[in-house]
């Protein structure tokens, strides 16, 4: 279990770009050849977790939970079964916001616009790794915990634009419309296009 031990505006972030230029520096706690995790060490906010590829599948979430490299959880897991049955060769975890709390519940109340920043410069980065990027819309019903999640979001849909994402979705749509979180998928679910334009404009 993870719970918020402060708010983030209460914390001294890592830069993205700090978080990244760690994440390329080798360590003895995993292999960087294998593993994009920024920051590198267990905090209270994640930016990026993933493997390596030129081809990967970005899936969004909510906020990170306690995975880290080599210790994935089920939400993980399934999220690189998916992505290797759709034909990425790698799979990148994001998140709408990138603190870290098993309970949604738990997320602070307000935004932080510094941690939501950086977060936007994770996406722009791993929006650029390859030239078509794929983009998993994956968080079910969590978006309706905070009120500041959509907004998030659609800044994420901007840079998306700029950067020609394409958005998918996997398995059923809830009644509201929300996409499907990544648990309890069949582990040959095939990606289906995901107007997240359109779902934004009737939440």
């Amino acid at each position: 279990m993870h719970i918020p031990g402060s708010t983030t505006a209460e914390l001294s972030l890592v830069t993205f770009q700090e978080a990244l230029k760690a994440a390329n520096t080798p360590n003895d706690q995993y292999d960087i050849e294998k593993w994009l995790y920024a920051p590198n060490f267990y905090s209270e906010y994640r930016y990026i977790l993933g493997t390596r590829g030129k081809n990967p599948l970005i899936c969004i979430g909510i906020n990170p939970s306690t995975a880290q490299p080599g210790d994935l959880d089920n939400t993980l897991k399934s999220v690189e079964r998916i992505a290797l049955g759709n034909g990425f060769d790698s799979f990148i975890m994001f998140n709408v916001y990138a603190q870290r709390a098993t309970d949604p519940d738990t997320m602070e109340k307000n935004c932080n616009p510094i941690l939501h920043r950086e977060n936007l410069e994770a996406f722009r980065y791993v929006l650029s790794i390859s030239p078509k990027p794929a983009v998993w819309a994956a968080w079910g019903t969590i978006i309706e915990k905070r009120d500041y999640l959509p907004m998030c979001l659609r800044d994420m849909l901007q840079v998306g634009q700029e950067l020609g994402a394409g958005w998918y979705c996997a398995g059923a749509i809830s009644k509201k419309g929300h996409p499907h979180h990544p648990l309890y998928l069949r582990k040959d679910e095939k990606l289906k296009p995901f107007d997240v334009e359109g779902y934004l404009d009737r939440l």
